[in-house]
């Protein structure tokens, strides 16, 4: 396993639609998603797709271990959202591609999503609280969207400012 930069905003890389996985689950995919587990664990977050680590395709890994309990690492290949309830909830959420960036988005409270797993089976579930947000999150991401794209025109340009500003800060 190898630690993998993670893209920060503004790179363009993360406004691009990820590309579909042809050809089911191969070992470079595994590979790829072990890598991408260990540089989720050591950011710290609890959930990276593939687009932030500049790799195109759609991909997804997530632990929603707590501290203390062992860890719970899954695998999302070609994830899709089958269902969404009327019923959305606020959740604060942060992103390892927007560092030390927080604030409320409405999701749907529960989703149905369809993938394949590391084995190359496919899995259909249903994912409510932390996972269902967590799900849509990354899902975002596959799609070109960040979660500060929820957010008004003002809030999201003062959090890309505010990201650079620090970015600009750590390299002075």
């Amino acid at each position: 396993m190898a630690l993998r930069e993670i893209i920060i905003v503004p790179d363009p890389r993360l406004k691009q639609v990820s590309t579909p996985v042809e050809g089911g689950v191969t070992d470079d995919l595994r590979t790829l998603m072990d890598d991408m587990l260990e540089t989720m664990y050591a950011a710290p977050g609890i959930g990276l797709a593939a687009v932030q680590v500049g790799v195109m395709k759609r991909v997804i890994v997530m632990d929603l271990a707590r501290e203390g309990e062992p860890p719970a690492p899954r695998h999302f290949v070609n994830p899709e959202i089958t269902w969404s309830s009327e019923e959305t909830v606020p959740y604060e959420e942060g992103c390892l591609s927007i560092p030390d960036i927080y604030d409320e988005v409405h999701r749907p409270a529960r989703v149905k999503v369809r993938y394949l797993n590391y084995a190359g089976e496919t899995v259909e579930e249903e994912a409510e609280g932390l996972y269902a947000v967590c799900i849509q999150h990354e899902m975002d991401h596959l799609n070109g969207v960040l979660f500060i794209d929820h957010l008004s025109r003002l809030k999201r340009d003062r959090a890309v400012a505010k990201v650079k500003k620090g970015r600009s800060a750590k390299a002075a």
